[in-house]
């Protein structure tokens, strides 16, 4: 398994690969980005802003969500896997934000995974970039790095993987982390043909080394 000491060295690296690693999401405010992570769930952050390039022309807050039938709602966001139930969602945290907080997002994680499909990771994705309060939302990037890298064990939840890079990643870093984490697993550690040959972290990456040994042996 890696060591703390390990690990700060590969949050320096990634650092470097990645300086200016962000949020990919278009929004213009903490509303926007609490629609575009729903719909982002188990799809591309490409797709999602292709969608919501037109998407938030047409509803800029909470009512007019509202204003229309689901069914017209649906259409909006067809291209985007699981439409329907992101749309039943999408109306019914909008009904929750007027009815309990006056149209404005929350800015605490702990409220957001009160709403219909906000889970942990949404709420940290918007608290930390809407609100600039230290969290660290893992997705199948942040995920699949954490446990290449032997941070994790294969078998950890996403809540040990979280809780553990927040353990030892300082408090003040947890939302560039983030970013460069997910930078780092979307465009050099892929899920396939990940770049092992040419990586600063090839040294102390379980996987890596099994991955070129492999390659090797062929």
């Amino acid at each position: 398994m890696l060591t703390k000491k390990q690990w700060e060295f590969c949050l320096d690296e990634i650092g470097k690969m990645f300086p200016d690693a962000h949020c990919e999401l278009v929004h213009d405010n903490a509303f926007e980005l609490l629609v575009a992570t729903l719909l982002s769930a188990q799809c591309t952050d490409v797709l999602v802003n292709r969608v919501t390039a037109d998407l938030f022309v047409k509803y800029k807050k909470p009512e007019d969500y509202l204003s229309v039938p689901i069914e017209e709602l649906q259409t909006d966001i067809r291209s985007i896997g699981l439409y329907r139930n992101k749309a039943k969602n999408i109306q019914a945290l909008s009904a929750m934000l007027i009815e309990q907080f006056n149209g404005d997002v929350p800015a605490d994680r702990d409220v957001l995974t009160t709403f219909p499909g906000v889970g942990r990771k949404t709420a940290n994705v918007v608290v930390s970039n809407a609100f600039n309060i230290p969290a660290l939302a893992v997705d199948t990037h942040v995920e699949r790095v954490a446990k290449r890298l032997g941070m994790n064990r294969w078998k950890d939840s996403v809540l040990v993987v979280e809780e553990k890079i927040m353990r030892w990643t300082p408090i003040d870093k947890w939302t560039d982390t983030h970013h460069q984490l997910i930078f780092f697993g979307r465009y050099h550690c892929k899920a396939q043909n990940p770049a092992c040959g040419e990586c600063p972290l090839l040294s102390i990456c379980r996987e890596g080394k099994k991955r070129m040994k492999l390659k090797h042996d062929l």
